[in-house]
């Protein structure tokens, strides 16, 4: 079956914006082709530096015919609904309609019979259409080359359209740009047109032509040249998918090269290197697996095959990465001269944010959390607070001036250099981490302690002025900073009610944004939500149920647990419990017992009260017995609970199963003595109770 190619071939396509438009174009032409009817075999989209490109396979020659039907007003309905029904279906006359019947009686079906387009038309409809409404997250709107009035918006100049379809061209005109069956190839080594009219053929040319469409191909073959090239000296590519993703996107003919640099720039930290290579001029950096530092080696990659080899072009490298190094090491050894200490009144002249005073204001709230902290995460108050307090003191410095990625890293090697003890430049050097999902998490005590009050200060900052995020929308990464300090605190075992660290944070927050004690509570409690939310998320991501996490985020009085770690171990009890035959059984009383008193409180309009049984009213040895495992199960939750042995608590709860299937099967709850029925309900809600003190089973869905 035919095949359709569309290729839109501009000025270079940033190449942060080339993997998300070629899923969106091909996106929006598979939802074109699936509306008109059609269920092509593949749509493929490439993007490269200079072109946009989908191709869609396995397509008819023309579209099949369709029976639409449109369901109109009851037989009878005023004329206005009937007039407008006709107007929708095109129609004239209810003549025009079927009549059909259901339970309600009659009503007028519109039927019509749609003859299917030749697909080249359809194409040419809706191609310009994708063209005009495309997204980019930035775009252009420039004079067209030819007639056009520049309407169209394009993330560059858009300068030719290929579009064909079963050999032939589809034809379209979009702002004075005619759609045609060329393109171009490579720009420097074969800058000649090029006529496709099939993909195969579209794809073989190009790659001719020096041009290699398929973006992991280019990614693979970047790689795996850089990696040989390597692996001939000795050496090892240092991985950066990050990297490797951008370098594909700038290069239609990717050839990769080994260049080199100065050995005295070894004396750089490696970060600096790996900075000065990256951010501006797109080198790999390259690892000396017997030192398992940088070697004095870098890997670049060039858009096209020199007739030199490309020596000229390496020398040009190496002369520009040789500008870069120095700056870095004038700059290095220059920060050297004050030590992070004699930064620190620098912060002061530092805006944090506007309405939370200077990044001053926050190392100092973040030395006094750092201390409190401490405790918890074993580490010691004085060092955890001198650590918080220089860890942002490189921000003044001249390297992270240039290189603000380096923030934290520089001042983890000034320190050292400074000869500051290895656990406070450890902890300056990652307290920002961990920065994302795969970042490293801090074990040692004092990085602990200062990486949680670095977040935690965070947190409270923009919670103070309401800043929180919105929908999709954050711009301060709270979410982030939220998920860094549930990972420090379940990595860690940190034991703390997070409530009582974050409230003496607000107070402080009150030198830059005075507020009322009750404010400081409603932020607190805000916050605590806050952080359930984003714990849901990250235990869904382990493989926990919901309703089962649901289960664990409360108290028995409704209050939500603060305790991290301790909301972690109740669902591990609670989960292991539940894939017991007894554990399921149970829960599937408990919801009688709950769905029993929820209707008779619904009766009654007031609820049971658990502590209300009277032993004296318990007639049936049945009710007799439950109450008696019952008051077993109490003491013995209450104590497993108190000891934090939640399988135990579990195990008790376990024990009520017998006695409990015993009583539904046995005893009438709903006597016909109110004060037999009112004790025997009150039974049911010491039963839910007992249960509310180790688990929420009413959250239990199934």
């Amino acid at each position: 079956m035919p095949d359709m190619l569309l290729e839109l071939f501009s000025e270079e396509i940033p190449a942060r914006m080339q993997v998300k438009a070629a899923r969106d174009l091909e996106r929006a032409v598979n939802d074109r082709l699936l509306a008109a009817g059609f269920m092509p075999e593949g749509v493929k989209g490439f993007a490269g530096p200079r072109r946009l490109v989908v191709v869609a396979t396995g397509l008819p020659g023309r579209q099949p015919d369709r029976r639409e039907e449109k369901k109109g007003p009851r037989v009878g309905a005023p004329d206005k609904a009937v007039q407008g029904f006709l107007k929708s279906a095109g129609l004239s006359s209810l003549d025009d309609c079927e009549r059909r019947e259901d339970k309600k009686g009659a009503f007028y079906v519109a039927v019509t019979e749609r003859k299917g387009r030749a697909t080249g038309a359809l194409i040419a409809e809706f191609a310009p259409e994708i063209v005009r409404g495309f997204s980019w997250p930035k775009s252009m709107r420039w004079g067209a080359a030819s007639a056009g009035d520049g309407a169209l918006r394009w993330v560059r100049p858009l300068h030719r359209i290929l579009c064909v379809f079963d050999g032939e061209i589809v034809p379209f005109e979009i702002d004075g740009i005619v759609s045609g069956d060329r393109t171009e190839g490579h720009r420097i080594m074969a800058p000649g047109e090029i006529q496709a009219r099939g993909f195969e053929d579209y794809a073989a040319k190009l790659r001719a032509a020096k041009v290699i469409l398929d973006t992991e191909e280019r990614k693979e073959t970047i790689a795996g040249d850089a990696a040989t090239l390597c692996q001939a000296q000795g050496l090892e590519l240092a991985e950066d998918p990050g990297l490797l993703n951008e370098v594909a996107g700038l290069a239609e003919w990717p050839v990769a090269m080994l260049g080199a640099f100065d050995e005295k720039f070894l004396a750089l930290p490696d970060e600096v290197l790996t900075a000065s290579m990256r951010g501006h001029q797109k080198y790999f950096s390259v690892r000396d697996p017997k030192t398992n530092r940088l070697a004095n080696r870098f890997v670049c990659v060039a858009n096209l095959e020199a007739p030199d080899g490309g020596a000229a072009m390496r020398a040009g490298y190496e002369r520009v990465l040789t500008a870069r190094l120095s700056d870095g090491w004038y700059l290095y050894n220059q920060d050297l001269k004050t030590r992070l200490e004699d930064r620190i009144p620098a912060l002061d002249k530092v805006t944090f944010f506007e309405g939370l005073g200077s990044v001053g204001d926050k190392a100092r709230r973040i030395a006094a959390l750092a201390k409190e902290i401490a405790p918890a995460v074993g580490a010691d108050p004085a060092a955890a607070e001198r650590a918080a307090m220089l860890a942002k003191a490189d921000l003044v410095s001249g390297m992270v001036y240039e290189f603000p990625e380096l923030q934290g890293v520089m001042g983890g090697y000034y320190a050292a250099e400074e000869e500051v003890p290895d656990d406070i430049a450890a902890a300056i050097r990652d307290h920002y981490k961990p920065a994302g999902q795969d970042d490293d998490i801090p074990t040692a005590p004092v990085s602990v302690a200062v990486a949680l009050a670095d977040k935690i200060d965070t947190l409270t900052a923009f919670w103070a002025i309401g800043k929180k995020p919105t929908g999709s929308s954050d711009p301060f990464a709270l979410r982030r900073a939220a998920l860094g300090v549930i990972s420090l605190t379940l990595a860690n075992a940190v034991r703390h009610n997070l409530f009582h660290v974050l409230m003496p944070n607000f107070e402080r927050l009150e030198a830059v944004t005075p507020e009322p004690l009750a404010a400081h509570l409603t932020h607190g409690s805000s916050l605590i939500e806050f952080f359930h939310d984003r714990l849901k998320g990250h235990l869904r991501e382990e493989g926990a149920r919901h309703d089962h996490v649901d289960a664990v985020l409360e108290d028995p009085n409704g209050d939500p647990h603060d305790d991290l770690v301790l909301i972690v171990l109740r669902l591990k009890a609670l989960e292991a419990f539940l894939n017991t035959d007894d554990g399921e059984n149970l829960v599937a009383a408990y919801k009688r017992a709950a769905n029993i008193l929820k209707a008779e409180e619904k009766k009654d309009g007031a609820a049971a009260d658990a502590n209300a049984v009277d032993e004296t009213l318990l007639k049936d040895a049945d009710e007799k017995a439950l109450f008696a495992a019952l008051k077993e199960v109490e003491t013995g939750a209450r104590a497993a609970v108190a000891q934090e042995d939640f399988a135990r608590a579990m195990a008790a709860l376990a024990s009520l199963r017998a006695p409990l299937d015993a009583f539904f099967d046995n005893v009438t709850v709903n006597a016909g003595d109110a004060a037999l029925r009112a004790n025997r309900l009150s039974l049911l809600a010491r039963l839910t109770a007992a249960a509310a003190s180790v688990a929420d089973f009413s959250r239990l869905e199934g």
